[in-house]
């Protein structure tokens, strides 16, 4: 794929986003506007996708001595991805869960002050949660 179709795609990205976005806020906010954005949206979003597809799958296949050294830089970059996602997932998972827990657990040491102890024990649990997702990833780190 040539740069300057790279540069195309990238402006028709933005320009899925940007220009249903700038229609729907141009004007008044109803309902029938809102459907006619999104659907704007997701046409011109979809098919930029389905012609980058396109794109970029159509062309000659590379020589098996370049794809060899490809392989190898993909599976560390899969790599690497999945040690991000482990502990991103597990680091927002354990954030929605201390939220829930330490607003409760505040609740209830507003009203009788000697629970201090047990409600710590649930936060600190659901904190554990993202410790166990950087351990996974440090594990993975370790297998590249």
């Amino acid at each position: 794929m040539s740069l300057l179709v790279k540069i195309t795609l990238c402006a028709a990205l933005v320009l899925s986003i940007g220009v249903p976005f700038g229609a729907f806020a141009a004007g008044e906010k109803t309902k029938g506007r809102y459907k006619t954005a999104l659907g704007a949206n997701l046409f011109l979003f979809f098919g930029t996708m389905i012609f980058a597809g396109v794109m970029m799958f159509s062309g000659n296949a590379a020589a098996a001595e370049e794809t060899a050294g490809a392989v190898n830089a993909s599976a560390a970059g899969m790599g690497y991805l999945s040690a991000a996602l482990s502990t991103g997932l597990s680091c927002l998972g354990g954030g929605i869960a201390v939220s829930a827990a330490a607003s409760a657990a505040l609740g209830a040491i507003s009203e009788d002050s000697s629970i201090l102890g047990k409600s710590l024990i649930f936060v600190g649990l659901a904190e554990g949660v993202c410790l166990y997702g950087l351990i996974i990833s440090f594990m993975i780190l370790g297998k590249l």
